[in-house]
């Protein structure tokens, strides 16, 4: 689920993907019919799939946007969606008669990134999604840790500026205040005069040297430095892979920030630094796990993107 689109698909026992579909999330209808259109959606899914594949599917997985209380099953909180304290599990395993599962969206694409993608193989992971905000998913051989309220890895509001510019969620220089795709497209839209102008426009013009771009993608870099070496100092994964918007700019991104972490670490060992393999499939991918991890089937998943 996101805030525009909703992407599914039919996963089959060995995780191979048989089906993949699209629809709009259409939430300028409201929160109440934003959630029928997922019931609706995941029945359509089920009916194709046993039409197509001769059985219906035996557990279903679905990832939302907000807060999301993963152990009750409800979707608690999304402010681009409207809805509050939505039995979401409840309300498909209702509709579709099978075990389902529910997860946060970013923490499910650090899933399947972590099991599947860029980090596959690696036994502690953070995923980082740079993305309007920033959000992350803490990876413990081959799972997400939730934590204890459902707020584990919300690393964009570790505060990198005292002091700084106000966030949304009421304190002031947090991380994705500087260094998301949204940050960045805000600062060099006023630094270049060009209120259109964006984040993969500064890039290109830091890449071919505008003095006034490289300032601001700098900036950028040097905050999320910040804020990953306190996240790697807390957590020592072995892998870090990064995602979301601002990641496509690739080594614009990349070779900066590396050497951007290494001359912030003392004792701290530096992670492999890796750029998300599974592009916008991943909340879908990591949605297919969490409903074969219902079945059990989690050491036997293998997804073909």
């Amino acid at each position: 689920m996101g805030g525009t689109g909703m992407k599914a698909a039919l996963a089959g026992p060995g995780g191979q993907v048989l089906h993949r579909a699209r629809r709009a999330t259409g939430r300028a209808q409201g929160p109440d019919a934003v959630v029928a259109g997922i019931l609706d959606f995941a029945a359509e899914l089920r009916a194709y799939g046993t039409e197509q594949f001769g059985t219906p599917a035996s557990a279903a997985g679905v990832a939302v946007p907000g807060i999301v209380d993963e152990a009750r099953g409800v979707a608690v909180y999304a402010a681009n969606l409207g809805w509050r304290d939505v039995p979401l599990r409840a309300l498909l395993a209702e509709r579709l008669g099978v075990p389902v599962a529910l997860g946060h969206d970013v923490r499910t694409g650090g899933l399947a990134e972590g099991r599947v993608g860029a980090g596959r193989g690696a036994d502690r992971f953070l995923f980082v999604a740079l993305g309007t905000g920033i959000a992350g998913a803490i990876g413990v051989d081959g799972r997400v840790e939730a934590g204890a309220h459902g707020f584990a890895g919300e690393i964009g509001h570790i505060v990198v500026r005292p002091g700084g510019a106000p966030c949304p969620c009421g304190q002031h220089g947090c991380l994705e205040r500087f260094a998301s795709a949204a940050a960045v497209s805000e600062a060099w839209a006023a630094a270049s005069g060009d209120p259109g102008a964006d984040a993969a426009d500064c890039a290109k013009a830091a890449d071919s040297g505008d003095p006034k771009a490289r300032a601001v993608w700098q900036e950028a870099v040097d905050a999320l430095a910040d804020g990953l070496v306190t996240a790697l100092t807390l957590l020592d994964p072995r892998t870090l892979i990064i995602g979301g918007g601002l990641a496509e700019a690739g080594e614009t991104l990349f070779t900066p920030l590396r050497e951007a972490i290494r001359s912030r670490i003392t004792f701290q060992k530096q992670p492999a630094l890796v750029p998300a393999a599974l592009g916008d499939t991943a909340g879908c991918l990591g949605a297919g796990l969490l409903a074969w991890d219902l079945l059990d089937h989690t050491d036997r998943m293998e997804v073909t993107p």
